[in-house]
């Protein structure tokens, strides 16, 4: 794999290669391949978690002085959830890098149709994180800065136009007791994957009809998933 190539196409020049490789190395590649000799992304992801939350937060209390607490805090978690960060990976071009086991691969359309999976957004997302890490621990926190206001930031734009920060499940809630006069349920329906990746799936109900189903790596994040496909599918979006 030519990790030149992608340094080269977002302006990137990684001191430690092995770094930005380790980036792109999924836990299954690592059963497949145990004389890699790096280890997988998930320490990367871990770091990159911490460090992309302080570059959102300090974006989002400098570029909107007026906004509370409470909306900066729900702006940051549109901004920084599975569904934009592996919008930001595909678009940077991190889905033909991927280093994924035989399995992982499989269960992906294609490795160009990946974000369009929950299976691959996840893991795309997290490379996301990881690359972020990888950028902190290579240089400083003005080069990942710079490279957040590139590749990512400016998603803030679309999600303010098209409400994505608001709560959807208390927006849900409101709007089915406002119409129907039910509060709504929701239940997990499934989990799979191992502790460290678990994915949900989660149905909202009203009364005994189930509305719409919502996949996360949370339950909450489910159920947000779920409460916005619910907007949706009732038209009160």
């Amino acid at each position: 794999m030519d990790f030149s190539r992608f340094e080269k196409e977002n302006g990137l020049n990684f001191a430690n290669k092995e770094l930005l490789k380790q980036a792109f190395v999924h836990r299954s590649y690592i059963n497949e391949n145990p004389n890699l000799g790096i280890s997988h992304n998930e320490r990367l992801e871990f770091l990159g978690d911490a460090v992309l939350e302080l570059v959102v937060t300090e974006y989002l209390y400098k570029t909107y002085p007026k906004k509370t607490e409470g909306e900066m805090t729900a702006l940051r978690a549109a901004l920084v959830n599975a569904n934009t960060l592996a919008d930001a990976a595909a678009d940077i071009g991190m889905e033909g890098f991927m280093l994924l086991s035989k399995g992982e691969a499989r269960s992906l359309p294609s490795v160009k149709q990946a974000s369009s999976t929950k299976a691959g957004q996840y893991i795309l997302a997290n490379a996301f994180e990881a690359i972020v890490g990888a950028i902190y621990i290579d240089s400083d926190y003005e080069t990942v800065s710079a490279f957040l206001k590139k590749n990512l930031l400016p998603k803030i734009k679309n999600i303010i136009e098209k409400k994505l920060w608001i709560d959807a499940k208390s927006f849900f809630q409101e709007k089915a007791q406002e119409v129907d006069g039910i509060t709504p349920e929701y239940k997990v329906i499934k989990e799979v994957g191992p502790d460290h990746e678990k994915r949900f799936t989660v149905g909202v109900f009203l009364g005994e009809e189930k509305v719409a189903e919502g996949e996360g790596m949370s339950k909450q994040e489910s159920e947000q998933d779920a409460a916005r496909e619910a907007l949706s599918k009732k038209g009160w979006g």
